[in-house]
């Protein structure tokens, strides 16, 4: 969809004073990044890497693949359709509630798209020949998925791509990455953008098995990852172990807030993430949306068009206490002035 995805702040006159629609880490990119990339502005004055390789070779050493096992992407969302174009017209299974992209993309290709339910996706599911498209964590619930190992090996006649954007904001997952190397019926998509805080450039990576990478190739188009977003790259993976989430206060926080959004009569699904799903005990999402927007200057993600669930579902990312104290005071006055 072109439209309808969180963070949609610049549709709006006014400031936000606190963005919870997206699930991008609040604080700043990674120290020094900044400082890098304008070090290398004269980059822009050359065409970039026609696919990225320098980067692609140094993130394949991190995970410990191959170069010919991985693909650099302009972000999460052009991995969904590169895959959806190569295998146009597939049956193509996708676990709900997710991300529209990987709908739109299939459709885009004419494939027939069939859905499931996440807590149908266990490990003695038995799946249908083609692709097959999980959120592992699920975006928007937050949800983990714990026995995919398991469900990839004993489906071999199913091409399982799996997108781990939001791993990094989840404790002791595993990434599917490991599996890379004895599995051929799988695709694993990874995102640059959540964790460091740079959606703006645009800049992510797929890793399959080489076979695979190669039938993925002819879709793309050259220069996709701009020269500036290579060398984000770059010095994120040169200071890796430097730029690591504060998990353990990102949970806290949120425990708090959805503590005090439970009072306030909201319905919170379990999450294993900084992100959770809300149901409201009344109104509907596009209301209390406007409201907030209009009366306290606060976004949030309106998950009505999250195939699977309802116009009373909203889906809020934790951002620091004093923010989320601003939403659970503003959300306090919407119950008081409209129960």
């Amino acid at each position: 969809m072109l439209q309808g995805h969180g963070d949609d702040a610049y549709r709006y006159q006014q400031k936000m004073r606190a963005n919870f629609s997206t699930n991008v880490w609040y604080g700043r990119e990674p120290a020094g990044l900044q400082e890098h990339i304008f070090a290398h502005w004269p980059v822009i004055n050359q065409y970039p890497e026609v696919q990225a390789e320098s980067l692609a070779r140094k993130i394949s050493r991190h995970h410990g693949l191959q170069a010919s096992q991985l693909l650099i992407t302009n972000g999460t969302t052009e991995s969904i359709y590169l895959i959806a174009q190569a295998f146009g017209k597939s049956q193509t299974t996708i676990a709900i509630p997710a991300f529209a992209e990987y709908e739109d993309a299939c459709r885009l290709h004419h494939h027939e798209v069939h859905f499931v339910q996440q807590c149908d996706v266990q490990a003695g599911l038995q799946t249908a020949p083609g692709l097959f498209f999980i959120c592992n964590p699920n975006n928007p619930t937050g949800h983990v998925f714990t026995q995919l190992g398991e469900l990839i090996t004993t489906n071999p006649q199913t091409l399982f791509v799996i997108d781990e954007a939001f791993i990094e904001f989840t404790r002791n997952v595993p990434s599917l990455l490991t599996l890379i190397n004895t599995c051929d019926n799988l695709i694993v998509m990874r995102s640059l953008t959540k964790a460091f805080s740079i959606p703006g450039l645009r800049l992510g990576y797929l890793a399959a098995n080489a076979q695979m990478i190669s039938t993925l190739l002819p879709c793309k188009m050259p220069w996709s990852v701009n020269a500036l977003a290579i060398e984000a790259g770059h010095y994120i993976f040169d200071h890796y172990a430097n730029a690591p989430l504060p998990l353990t206060e990102l949970f806290r926080e949120k425990e708090q807030l959805i503590q005090q959004l439970t009072q306030l009569s909201f319905t919170i699904d379990d999450s294993h993430t900084h992100f959770f799903l809300a149901k409201m005990p009344f109104g509907t999402a596009r209301q209390l949306k406007a409201y907030l927007i209009e009366a306290h200057g606060l976004l949030i993600r309106d998950a009505a068009n999250f195939r699977g669930l309802t116009e009373q579902h909203i889906r809020l990312a934790t951002l620091t206490k004093d923010n989320n104290e601003l939403l659970t005071h503003a959300l306090t006055e919407w119950t008081q002035h409209y129960s």
